[in-house]
């Protein structure tokens, strides 16, 4: 038991110091750059743009809908972890809108700002889900239209972030979106590698797969 409950308290610090480090990335690169993100992280930045809606309330809103619906099909633990991950993610963003942009050169960057939001996206958001967590409701969501539709859940991930690419032109030029296409599959292939990495060996009902 003991043991137990050591290997929980890791596993919440790892994913609050990863949402952290997402939350680090999201601000300081993607929110300032013009290059954006898919699924729910793309989401929070389109309603920023459009509403003027911080990502620590929107993104709060958005993945406790998406944790609701999932809520059956991923158990406690898992939305436990999440939670603790959203909770994390909301406060550090807050947080970090108390001071200036770090790099505000990236905005004539994009190329730059698309491969090193990538490494933050792909290094938080894999090691949160590594760890039993998750650093949004796109996990939920897609594990539920899948079970829903039968599609596989890889292809949701992609429509999701095609689709929300798609509504971003709205705020970021078409010339530029290119770039948010490619830190979608960086990020996407950082995660794949993270869950291939030999980490210490985690409960298998703490630790959630995602073909993000």
């Amino acid at each position: 038991m003991f043991l137990d409950l050591n290997l929980k308290c890791k596993n919440c610090v790892i994913i609050i110091l990863a949402t952290a480090f997402l939350a680090f990335g999201l601000y300081h690169v993607h929110s300032m750059s013009g290059v954006t993100e898919g699924g729910v992280l793309g989401l929070t930045l389109l309603f920023e743009h459009l509403f003027a809606l911080s990502p620590s309330i929107s993104g709060f809103l958005l993945n406790t809908a998406c944790y609701l619906l999932g809520f059956r099909l991923l158990g406690k633990q898992f939305i436990l972890y999440s939670g603790i991950s959203m909770i994390s993610f909301s406060a550090t963003y807050k947080l970090l809108e108390q001071f200036e942009p770090l790099w505000p050169q990236l905005k004539e960057m994009p190329l730059a700002a698309s491969v090193l939001g990538a490494v933050f996206v792909g290094v938080g958001s894999g090691l949160c889900v590594r760890y039993g967590g998750a650093t949004s409701g796109d996990d939920a969501l897609a594990m539920s239209i899948s079970h829903l539709t039968k599609i596989k859940i890889d292809r949701i991930y992609l429509i999701s972030d095609l689709v929300v690419l798609g509504l971003s032109i709205t705020y970021i030029p078409l010339s530029r979106i290119w770039y948010s296409l490619l830190t979608v599959i960086l990020s996407g292939q950082i995660i794949g590698l993270i869950q291939k990495m030999k980490l210490p060996k985690q409960d298998g009902k703490d630790s959630v797969p995602t073909d993000h």
